[in-house]
Protein backbone atom coordinates (compact mmCIF):
# COMPACT_ATOMS: atom_id res chain seq x y z
CA UNK A 1 0.00 0.00 0.00
CA UNK A 2 1.41 3.43 -1.12
CA UNK A 3 1.89 6.54 1.81
CA UNK A 4 -1.56 8.23 1.85
CA UNK A 5 0.99 11.31 1.61
CA UNK A 6 1.82 10.89 -2.21
CA UNK A 7 -1.88 9.97 -3.39
CA UNK A 8 -3.70 12.54 -5.46
CA UNK A 9 -6.53 10.89 -6.31
CA UNK A 10 -9.25 13.00 -7.81
CA UNK A 11 -7.11 15.85 -7.66
CA UNK A 12 -6.92 17.66 -11.71
CA UNK A 13 -3.59 18.99 -12.48
CA UNK A 14 -2.45 21.20 -15.68
CA UNK A 15 0.98 20.60 -16.69
CA UNK A 16 2.17 23.30 -19.44
CA UNK A 17 4.73 22.27 -21.73
CA UNK A 18 4.40 18.27 -20.97
CA UNK A 19 4.77 16.82 -24.50
CA UNK A 20 8.19 15.58 -23.86
CA UNK A 21 11.26 16.18 -21.05
CA UNK A 22 11.00 17.66 -17.33
CA UNK A 23 7.27 18.42 -18.00
CA UNK A 24 6.60 14.83 -19.89
CA UNK A 25 7.68 13.12 -16.74
CA UNK A 26 5.74 15.31 -14.30
CA UNK A 27 2.48 14.73 -15.93
CA UNK A 28 3.07 11.45 -16.05
CA UNK A 29 4.17 10.45 -12.44
CA UNK A 30 1.16 13.38 -11.45
CA UNK A 31 -0.89 10.73 -13.09
CA UNK A 32 0.04 7.63 -11.80
CA UNK A 33 -0.77 9.12 -8.56
CA UNK A 34 -3.77 9.02 -8.85
CA UNK A 35 -4.49 12.79 -11.32
CA UNK A 36 -6.54 13.62 -13.46
CA UNK A 37 -3.88 15.49 -15.66
CA UNK A 38 -4.13 17.70 -18.77
CA UNK A 39 -1.00 17.97 -21.08
CA UNK A 40 -0.30 21.01 -22.85
CA UNK A 41 1.84 22.49 -25.02
CA UNK A 42 1.67 24.14 -28.35
CA UNK A 43 1.19 21.06 -30.92
CA UNK A 44 -1.52 18.62 -30.37
CA UNK A 45 -0.13 15.99 -31.99
CA UNK A 46 2.79 15.54 -29.39
CA UNK A 47 0.77 16.17 -26.32
CA UNK A 48 -1.64 13.49 -27.88
CA UNK A 49 1.38 11.02 -27.90
CA UNK A 50 2.50 11.93 -24.56
CA UNK A 51 -1.02 11.65 -22.88
CA UNK A 52 -1.07 7.82 -24.78
CA UNK A 53 1.59 6.79 -22.90
CA UNK A 54 0.18 8.11 -19.81
CA UNK A 55 -2.89 6.14 -20.25
CA UNK A 56 -1.20 3.18 -21.24
CA UNK A 57 0.82 3.23 -17.92
CA UNK A 58 -2.45 3.54 -16.15
CA UNK A 59 -3.19 7.24 -15.44
CA UNK A 60 -5.38 10.10 -16.52
CA UNK A 61 -4.95 12.55 -18.78
CA UNK A 62 -6.50 14.45 -21.58
CA UNK A 63 -4.87 17.20 -24.26
CA UNK A 64 -5.38 20.58 -24.51
CA UNK A 65 -2.70 22.52 -26.54
CA UNK A 66 -1.99 25.88 -25.48
CA UNK A 67 1.22 28.50 -26.76
CA UNK A 68 1.62 30.43 -23.63
CA UNK A 69 3.04 33.38 -25.15
CA UNK A 70 -0.90 33.82 -26.27
CA UNK A 71 -3.35 35.39 -22.91
CA UNK A 72 -6.28 33.88 -24.86
CA UNK A 73 -4.75 30.53 -25.33
CA UNK A 74 -3.76 30.29 -21.51
CA UNK A 75 -7.47 31.16 -20.41
CA UNK A 76 -8.83 28.73 -22.58
CA UNK A 77 -6.63 26.22 -21.19
CA UNK A 78 -7.98 26.73 -17.60
CA UNK A 79 -11.50 27.35 -19.11
CA UNK A 80 -11.47 23.62 -20.91
CA UNK A 81 -10.28 21.91 -17.93
CA UNK A 82 -12.52 23.16 -16.11
CA UNK A 83 -15.27 22.30 -18.05
CA UNK A 84 -14.28 18.83 -18.94
CA UNK A 85 -12.15 17.82 -15.43
CA UNK A 86 -13.58 19.98 -13.17
CA UNK A 87 -11.47 23.46 -10.87
CA UNK A 88 -8.01 23.11 -11.11
CA UNK A 89 -5.84 21.86 -7.64
CA UNK A 90 -2.83 21.74 -9.10
CA UNK A 91 -0.81 23.66 -11.88
CA UNK A 92 2.43 23.18 -12.98
CA UNK A 93 4.30 26.13 -15.22
CA UNK A 94 7.03 23.85 -17.03
CA UNK A 95 6.58 25.60 -20.23
CA UNK A 96 9.37 28.35 -21.03
CA UNK A 97 11.72 29.63 -24.13
CA UNK A 98 15.29 30.70 -24.35
CA UNK A 99 15.78 31.62 -28.19
CA UNK A 100 19.09 33.07 -27.26
CA UNK A 101 22.32 31.84 -26.46
CA UNK A 102 25.05 34.47 -26.24
CA UNK A 103 26.61 37.16 -24.29
CA UNK A 104 24.16 40.22 -22.96
CA UNK A 105 25.25 42.77 -24.87
CA UNK A 106 24.47 41.10 -28.33
CA UNK A 107 20.96 39.90 -27.18
CA UNK A 108 18.52 41.05 -29.07
CA UNK A 109 15.58 42.99 -27.51
CA UNK A 110 13.13 40.47 -29.11
CA UNK A 111 14.52 37.64 -28.22
CA UNK A 112 14.77 39.61 -24.34
CA UNK A 113 11.25 40.59 -24.18
CA UNK A 114 10.33 37.07 -25.55
CA UNK A 115 11.78 35.10 -22.20
CA UNK A 116 10.03 37.49 -19.95
CA UNK A 117 7.01 37.15 -21.15
CA UNK A 118 7.19 33.07 -21.61
CA UNK A 119 9.15 32.16 -18.81
CA UNK A 120 7.43 34.75 -15.83
CA UNK A 121 4.42 36.98 -17.18
CA UNK A 122 2.68 33.78 -18.22
CA UNK A 123 3.16 31.88 -14.77
CA UNK A 124 1.29 35.12 -13.33
CA UNK A 125 -1.26 34.74 -16.19
CA UNK A 126 -1.79 31.07 -15.31
CA UNK A 127 -1.74 31.46 -11.72
CA UNK A 128 -4.19 34.60 -11.50
CA UNK A 129 -6.85 32.01 -14.19
CA UNK A 130 -6.38 29.26 -11.66
CA UNK A 131 -6.88 31.35 -8.07
CA UNK A 132 -10.82 31.42 -8.26
CA UNK A 133 -11.08 27.22 -8.13
CA UNK A 134 -8.03 26.86 -5.61
CA UNK A 135 -9.72 29.73 -3.17
CA UNK A 136 -12.66 28.02 -3.19
CA UNK A 137 -11.46 24.65 -2.16
CA UNK A 138 -8.74 27.04 0.49
CA UNK A 139 -6.84 24.61 -1.32
CA UNK A 140 -4.12 24.47 -4.51
CA UNK A 141 -0.48 23.93 -4.88
CA UNK A 142 1.12 25.87 -7.99
CA UNK A 143 4.28 25.02 -8.94
CA UNK A 144 6.85 26.26 -11.24
CA UNK A 145 9.98 25.11 -13.26
CA UNK A 146 12.53 27.45 -12.35
CA UNK A 147 16.46 26.24 -12.81
CA UNK A 148 19.84 26.76 -11.12
CA UNK A 149 20.54 29.14 -14.03
CA UNK A 150 18.67 31.60 -11.90
CA UNK A 151 21.18 30.97 -8.99
CA UNK A 152 24.33 31.38 -10.99
CA UNK A 153 26.00 33.64 -13.38
CA UNK A 154 26.15 32.39 -16.52
CA UNK A 155 27.55 33.86 -19.90
CA UNK A 156 25.78 32.26 -22.21
CA UNK A 157 22.28 31.57 -21.05
CA UNK A 158 21.70 34.99 -19.14
CA UNK A 159 18.25 36.27 -20.12
CA UNK A 160 17.10 32.57 -19.02
CA UNK A 161 18.80 32.87 -16.22
CA UNK A 162 17.39 36.47 -14.90
CA UNK A 163 13.81 35.13 -15.88
CA UNK A 164 14.22 31.50 -13.73
CA UNK A 165 15.60 33.80 -10.41
CA UNK A 166 12.23 36.10 -10.89
CA UNK A 167 10.19 32.73 -10.94
CA UNK A 168 12.07 32.02 -7.55
CA UNK A 169 10.81 35.50 -6.79
CA UNK A 170 7.28 35.37 -8.06
CA UNK A 171 6.93 32.00 -5.90
CA UNK A 172 7.73 33.91 -2.40
CA UNK A 173 5.78 36.81 -3.30
CA UNK A 174 2.72 35.01 -4.12
CA UNK A 175 3.48 32.21 -1.05
CA UNK A 176 3.33 35.35 1.17
CA UNK A 177 -0.19 36.84 -0.45
CA UNK A 178 -1.99 33.43 -1.04
CA UNK A 179 -1.05 31.25 2.18
CA UNK A 180 -4.21 32.90 3.91
CA UNK A 181 -6.05 30.29 1.58
CA UNK A 182 -4.11 27.27 1.90
CA UNK A 183 -2.48 28.28 -1.52
CA UNK A 184 1.30 26.78 -1.97
CA UNK A 185 3.38 28.21 -4.41
CA UNK A 186 7.16 26.85 -4.75
CA UNK A 187 9.49 26.27 -7.53
CA UNK A 188 11.81 23.48 -8.78
CA UNK A 189 15.49 24.45 -10.02
CA UNK A 190 17.00 21.40 -12.01
CA UNK A 191 20.22 21.58 -12.96
CA UNK A 192 21.54 20.29 -16.27
CA UNK A 193 19.30 17.32 -17.27
CA UNK A 194 19.15 15.25 -20.45
CA UNK A 195 16.41 17.22 -22.35
CA UNK A 196 15.76 18.01 -25.66
CA UNK A 197 15.67 21.80 -24.53
CA UNK A 198 19.17 21.55 -22.53
CA UNK A 199 20.45 19.63 -25.83
CA UNK A 200 23.07 22.09 -27.15
CA UNK A 201 24.40 21.92 -23.59
CA UNK A 202 24.87 18.30 -23.20
CA UNK A 203 24.46 16.39 -26.57
CA UNK A 204 28.78 17.64 -27.20
CA UNK A 205 30.48 14.03 -25.58
CA UNK A 206 33.54 16.61 -24.51
CA UNK A 207 31.05 19.17 -22.71
CA UNK A 208 29.31 16.40 -20.68
CA UNK A 209 32.15 15.02 -19.75
CA UNK A 210 33.28 18.25 -18.11
CA UNK A 211 29.62 18.77 -16.81
CA UNK A 212 30.13 15.10 -15.12
CA UNK A 213 33.39 15.34 -14.13
CA UNK A 214 31.95 18.66 -12.11
CA UNK A 215 28.90 16.91 -10.48
CA UNK A 216 29.16 15.44 -6.83
CA UNK A 217 27.00 12.36 -8.58
CA UNK A 218 28.77 12.38 -11.67
CA UNK A 219 26.16 12.34 -13.89
CA UNK A 220 23.62 15.10 -15.49
CA UNK A 221 19.86 14.71 -14.47
CA UNK A 222 16.95 12.41 -16.18
CA UNK A 223 13.69 13.77 -16.52
CA UNK A 224 12.08 11.40 -13.80
CA UNK A 225 14.72 12.71 -11.27
CA UNK A 226 12.21 16.54 -11.23
CA UNK A 227 8.99 14.22 -11.77
CA UNK A 228 8.39 13.17 -8.31
CA UNK A 229 9.66 16.13 -6.61
CA UNK A 230 6.70 17.73 -8.39
CA UNK A 231 4.60 14.55 -6.81
CA UNK A 232 5.65 15.99 -3.49
CA UNK A 233 4.87 19.28 -3.61
CA UNK A 234 1.44 18.66 -5.32
CA UNK A 235 0.32 16.44 -2.82
CA UNK A 236 -0.21 16.04 1.11
CA UNK A 237 3.38 15.31 1.49
CA UNK A 238 4.05 18.94 0.64
CA UNK A 239 1.77 20.51 2.36
CA UNK A 240 3.91 22.77 5.03
CA UNK A 241 6.24 23.84 1.94
CA UNK A 242 5.64 26.83 0.43
CA UNK A 243 7.57 30.27 -0.99
CA UNK A 244 10.34 27.82 -1.47
CA UNK A 245 13.26 26.22 -4.53
CA UNK A 246 13.77 22.89 -4.42
CA UNK A 247 16.92 22.29 -6.12
CA UNK A 248 18.08 19.38 -7.98
CA UNK A 249 21.23 19.09 -9.71
CA UNK A 250 23.29 16.67 -8.63
CA UNK A 251 24.81 18.82 -6.42
CA UNK A 252 26.74 21.43 -8.81
CA UNK A 253 25.87 24.16 -6.29
CA UNK A 254 27.53 22.93 -3.48
CA UNK A 255 30.35 22.58 -5.59
CA UNK A 256 33.33 25.35 -6.60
Amino acid sequence: MGSPLFDLTGKVAVVTGSSKGIGKSIAMHLALQGARVVVSSRKAPVCEEAAAEIRAAGGEAIVIPCNISDKAQCQTLISETRKRLGPVDVLVCNAASNPYYGPTEKMPDEAFMKIMQNNILSNIWLTTMVLPDMRAKKDGSIIIVSSIGGLRGTPVIGAYGISKAADMQLARNLATELGVDNIRINTIAPGLVKTDFARALWEDPKNLERRNSATPLRRIGDPDDIGGIAVLLAGPAGRFITGQTIVADGGVTIGN
